[in-house]
This record gives C-alpha cells, structure tokens and sequence, in this order.
C-alpha cells in the first residue's frame, strides 16, 4: 500500500508510479460512477494522476490520499462529462468481460450498471459525487465531506436527496422492465 506523507522536507514522497498501482483502480472506478464515457476513461484518469503529480506538493495529509484522489476525480469527471454534452455524446453502457459459461449473469449485471449509470445520471454533480463516495466507494460521511469540500451536515442532506431521486428512478425503470 502507498506510503504515508513523508514526515520532513528532507524526505522523498512516494512517487507517481506508487501512487498509481496503489489507488489507479480505485480511480478508474470513481470516474467511472461519476458518468465519464468508456471511451474517455483512460484520458480522465492519466489526467487525475497529471494533476496528483503537479499539486502533490500541495496535498497536506489532513485527509486520507484516498480522499484528494476522489476530490480531483470528481472535478475531472465533471469536465469530461461536460465536454462529452457539448459534442452531443451520450454515456456508454460499461462493458464487462464476456464468459460464455456466465453470459446470462454478465447481462443482468450489465443491466444491472446501465440502470444504476442512468439514475446517476439524473443527479447533478454534487449530490452524484456524494452518492457514489459514500454507497459505491464506501467512504465516512467525513470522508465525503472532506472530498466535496462543504461541512458534513451538507454533505448527508446531498446523499439523501441523491438516495431518494436514485431510488425513483430505480423503481420507474424496475416497473417499466416488467412491462
């Protein structure tokens, strides 16, 4: 696992490469709930690590580096998604690895992402990101809050309404499969 801050200037930090084997997963899945394309995942995530490597200097360790990753994840998915509104592009369904024994399985699961993707997508960024790190990513309420960057007490009123607009959308797409 990465290493702690160092604890004098005279110390090396870990560097990038660390960094990224121990949290690149972690990232990439983060991006990934947080509605950027499957065609831009690579390039958001280099890009969160081109920013960890020109601000780690600025990382001060009063949260967890699990927390400043996902708060520059959040900034860099909004502005793939962004990016991917103006050109009119729409959100791709994740592809999972297709096993021939487990077809059936790999498409409820499928499904399964598409619906969740699609409630997400409902969401605007802030209450989106507080969802996804604290249901998907399971971080503490601190955690998120210490991400988001707002007090905590904000930070359960965004996940209860991210909750309760995910789960309208869940049940309307449940009740509309049955149809």
């Amino acid at each position: 696992m990465l290493q702690p801050l160092p604890a004098s200037p005279t110390e090396k930090p870990p560097n990038l490469s660390e960094i990224f084997r121990a949290n690149g997963p972690f990232v990439y899945r983060a991006l990934r709930r947080l509605g950027v394309r499957e065609a831009d995942m690579d390039d958001a995530c280099q890009e969160v690590f081109i920013v960890v490597h020109r601000r780690y200097g600025d990382f001060e360790g009063r949260s967890s580096l699990r927390t400043w990753l996902y708060g520059i994840a959040v900034r860099v998915a909004s502005a793939f998604r962004r990016r991917a509104h103006n050109k009119r592009e729409t959100m791709e369904s994740s592809p999972d690895a297709e096993d021939a024994a487990n077809a059936e399985s790999d498409y409820q699961k499928r499904q399964l992402l598409q619906m969740l993707d699609e409630a997400l997508s409902t969401l605007d960024d802030d209450k989106r990101a507080a969802f996804v790190l604290y249901e998907v990513e399971e971080l503490t309420m601190a955690e998120v809050a210490e991400a988001l960057g707002c007090p905590l007490q904000t930070a359960y009123s965004r996940l209860t309404v991210a909750r309760e607009r995910v789960q309208k959308v869940l049940l309307r797409k449940m009740e509309e499969r049955r149809r």
